[in-house]
């Protein structure tokens, strides 16, 4: 077995109605299980209905401007110092922003209960295209976090 790493990244395929990487990536997070097939149904029904309740936005470009509204720009970082620990705030990378973004909207729509999981996916997506909701409200305390922490940035890594 090579001990060096390979990056999954080449091996993934784009998914087939989009042809988007980003769908993948969202469709494997919802996924549970390994069942794919079901994820990606959830995944597609929750699209169209976001964008059903969206008059402004296509199916495309539902779940696009969701990431795109819920990415962070920084994050804090914990750091020792001295024999105490700082919450450094750090830009974020566009590819962790990213995967962050999926993280906190998928498990967000998960904590909700009482319905089916497509229907909370896309009230999770209307929330973030509309920047209310608990994804976005997310991002906001991330950013508050780094803003109060401002005073800890030249401990920069």
């Amino acid at each position: 077995m090579p001990r060096n790493f390979r990056s999954t990244q080449k091996f993934q395929k784009p998914d087939a109605r989009f042809g988007s990487m980003l769908a993948t990536k969202i469709i494997n997070a919802v996924m549970n299980d390994g069942k794919k097939s079901i994820a990606t149904a959830i995944f597609y029904e929750a699209c169209e209905m976001a964008a059903a309740k969206l008059d402004d936005v296509t199916v495309e470009e539902v779940f696009e401007k969701a990431i795109e509204n819920v990415r962070p720009a920084v994050e804090v970082r914990s750091k020792r110092v001295g024999g105490s620990n700082y919450q450094v705030p750090r830009e974020v990378s566009p590819k962790r922003a990213q995967a962050l973004a999926i993280r906190w909207i998928v498990g967000n729509a998960r904590k909700k209960k009482g319905m089916p999981m497509a229907k909370r996916l896309s009230t999770e997506f209307v929330d973030a295209v509309n920047n209310t909701g608990a994804s976005v409200q997310w991002k906001e305390n991330v950013h508050k976090m780094a803003e109060a922490n401002k005073a800890f940035s030249h401990f920069a890594f």
